[in-house]
């Protein structure tokens, strides 16, 4: 690829529907997946190393191909013919880490930059790129930490815009991801949520909620922690999808460890206490790949955009 039509993005993991935070609290994490793109007057091609490789599509079907060429529209600029990609992945895939919504703003990032000054950012700034990026996902809870970075409050307004709020987290907050070998998939996950809640239940997720917001954005406290990630809206729900998880949860909630599914699982994310190590490990056992993690403040960036 030539340096002069070259571009590398960075995009973090992220964990959705954080605790009792349904739909609206993400937090961003530090893992990532890079993406090298380049513009091409041929076919497309894909190469991927690390997580999915030999499994994902590499021509116009990729999820950041995709992505790029949503973008590249929405801008109102020409599609180019083909389009080169070196996709280095390390976030899990369909485990409950964000790894489609970093896929999806590392394709509208490489395409914006690509795209040049005047017709890129001009023609689709910030804002634009978080609707697009929600509308290509779905919900705004996983793409609003992975271009923000830090911990995100993400809803949509009465028009269907896609809102978020940034936070940062307090520098002692120090998350450990519990990822299994297994996958599940949002959409299997999502299908086991009922209809409806108990009022009660909904009354106490909003509570929670507020003080889960509180809790990340001061020294950690386990006793604050342990009672603000507390969720009565989708993870007992979700239990029969994922039996481990639901059964981890419970054991590491039960000996005074926060924690919570990540995104749609199966991955578990824990808030623990450097003393609560030892305890940890032996309920986790051997069937779980723990994974201390910093919170990324950054959010996806462009990390080499070319000069043409």
């Amino acid at each position: 690829m030539p340096d002069s039509t070259t571009v590398v993005v960075r995009v973090p993991a992220t964990s959705a529907n954080l605790g009792p935070g349904f739909d609206s609290l993400g937090l961003a994490l530090g893992l990532y997946d890079e993406v090298t793109a380049a513009l091409s007057g041929e076919s497309t091609q894909v190469e991927v190393t690390g997580e999915g490789a030999g499994e994902l599509d590499l021509g116009d079907g990729h999820l950041v191909v995709r992505a790029m060429r949503a973008a590249f529209g929405r801008m109102g600029v020409a599609q180019p013919p083909g389009l080169r990609l070196r996709c280095h992945n390390r976030i899990p895939h369909a485990r409950g880490l964000g790894s489609s919504s970093a896929a999806i703003c590392a394709g509208l990032l490489a395409a914006r930059a690509l795209a040049g000054d005047d017709s890129g950012a001009a023609a689709f700034p910030d804002e634009e790129v978080f609707a697009l990026a929600t509308e290509l996902e779905g919900h705004p809870d996983n793409v609003a930490p992975c271009l923000a970075g830090g911990l995100t409050i993400a809803w949509s307004d009465q028009e269907g815009i896609a809102r978020m709020v940034k936070l940062t987290p307090h520098a002692a907050i120090r998350p450990v991801a519990f990822i299994p070998a297994h996958r599940l998939s949002t959409d299997v996950a999502r299908g086991y949520l009922p209809k409806d809640v108990p009022h009660a239940d909904a009354s106490a997720n909003a509570g929670r909620a507020a003080l889960l917001v509180a809790a990340m954005t001061m020294r950690p406290e386990t006793p604050v922690l342990l009672a603000a990630t507390e969720d009565r809206l989708h993870q007992r729900y979700r239990a029969p999808a994922m039996p481990q998880t639901a059964s981890l949860v419970k054991r590491l909630r039960a000996i005074g460890v926060p924690a919570v599914v990540s995104g749609a699982g199966p991955t578990i994310l824990a808030f623990p206490t450097p003393e609560a190590q030892d305890s940890i490990a032996s309920e986790v056992g051997n069937d779980w790949h723990i994974q201390p993690l910093d919170v990324d403040t950054d959010g996806a960036r462009v990390q080499f955009p070319e000069t043409r």
